[in-house]
């Protein structure tokens, strides 16, 4: 099935369950629509019709996740990789130059290590709450831009926010830093985030 949106055909995969309600979602630019055995194509297009705002920021979040996933993004900005053996690693305005793609894995990790512990230091002294200093960890996570163990005093940073510029950087170690007051997510924890991180409501849509 194919659903017209601003003068574009998008395909429309529909998935038939035993289902009480009607579930949209998009993804890979394709919207995937799951309902009952018994719902039928037009019932469907008036649905999508009714909901035309909703499929346009579904559509617009699902591109920009993609442009994510299909680009080098190091530090809030896209980058275009040429390989040039002669050489290490060279960065200018848009473009990376770099030996191999395993030297720029590498280089890329040691970064992430580099940049991470240095936020890590800089957030924790902007605290005047009594909070331990954490050890460091950084790992790919699928679901999580950041964890905090305040039995084993540790906050773990998803590696992939490299991607991403000092303010999403800084949000998420300090949503982890104060995790070692609050341990939960009431308004008293969200109300220290705010003390260090005063526009993090809009800081935290542009990570979702």
């Amino acid at each position: 099935m194919k659903y017209e949106l601003d003068n574009k055909k998008i395909e429309v995969i529909i998935i038939k369950k035993n289902n009480k309600n009607t579930y949209i979602r998009v993804k890979n630019g394709q919207i995937y629509v799951t309902t009952n055995y018994f719902v039928t194509k037009l019932y469907i297009k008036r649905l999508l019709d009714k909901n035309k705002d909703s499929l346009r920021r579904m559509i617009n979040n699902d591109k920009e996740k993609n442009e994510y996933k299909n680009h080098f993004y190091y530090l809030g900005n896209p980058y275009d990789i040429i390989i040039v053996p002669s050489l290490d690693i060279d960065i200018t305005d848009d473009k990376i130059f770099v030996k191999s793609e395993e030297y720029l894995n590498k280089w890329l990790k040691k970064q992430t290590e580099i940049i991470f512990k240095n936020r890590l230091n800089l957030m924790y002294n902007l605290f005047e709450e009594k909070i331990p200093y954490p050890n460091l960890k950084i790992r790919k996570m699928k679901t999580r831009w950041g964890v905090c163990n305040k039995k084993n005093n540790n906050v773990t940073l998803n590696s992939e926010l490299i991607k991403y510029g000092y303010d999403q950087i800084d949000y998420v170690v300090i949503h982890e830093l104060s995790h070692f007051v609050h341990f939960d997510h009431s308004k008293d924890f969200w109300t220290l985030v705010y003390k260090y991180c005063p526009n993090y409501k809009k800081i935290r849509k542009s990570l979702k």
